[in-house]
């Protein structure tokens, strides 16, 4: 199994735990695919790890911050409101941490490689107590990431509830192989 360096320089920029627990699961020196990425903490991490990635987010300031960054492609792209940009390229893993998009998922699904992993965190319901979101179109229901992708990927772990670490949240996780 593969040895991850976690590199922490603060907590808000610290990848995510979810992520660097999976890492290894992910083919060595692999494309992977940074859903919403935001100004890329998952991206850095991965790319410091010897990963190829793709960071994708409609935030183009927010990307900015990684430009130049060896290993790291940037893509500014409205991922609601515009066509997947990814059709017909499959990624070896898909990372998405704090964002849901439920028309994405078959998106998500078809972009994986066979043998591919999809590492997917995200706030659930009763995440309105810790705060923002509280939106119900921003939360996913009990179960949800395990219904929706263990029907066709391996599980390879999931998890759900009050997570305390860096702050209480209520979470989903999953991390899940697509077969071949």
């Amino acid at each position: 199994m593969a040895h991850f360096t976690l590199l922490r320089t603060d907590l808000a920029e610290a990848p995510s735990d979810w992520l660097c627990r999976h890492a290894a699961q992910i083919r060595p020196g692999g494309e992977v695919l940074d859903v919403a990425a935001g100004s890329g903490r998952n991206a850095r991490w991965l790319a410091q790890q010897g990963f190829i990635v793709e960071a994708v987010d409609r935030d183009g300031e927010a990307l900015a911050v990684m430009r130049g960054i060896d290993g790291i492609t940037l893509n500014s792209a409205d991922l609601e409101n515009a066509a997947w940009p990814y059709a017909g390229r499959q990624f070896d893993a898909i990372v998405v941490c704090r964002y849901l998009h439920r028309p994405l998922f078959a998106a998500l699904r078809e972009s994986l490689k066979p043998g591919g992993v999809l590492i997917y965190e995200t706030f659930m319901q009763g995440h309105e107590a810790y705060g923002r979101p509280t939106n119900p179109d921003f939360l996913l229901r009990e179960n949800e990431l395990e219904q929706v992708f263990g029907t066709d990927l391996a599980v390879l772990a999931f998890e759900q509830g009050l997570m305390t670490q860096p702050k209480s949240a209520m979470m989903q996780r999953i991390a899940a192989r697509k077969p071949g």
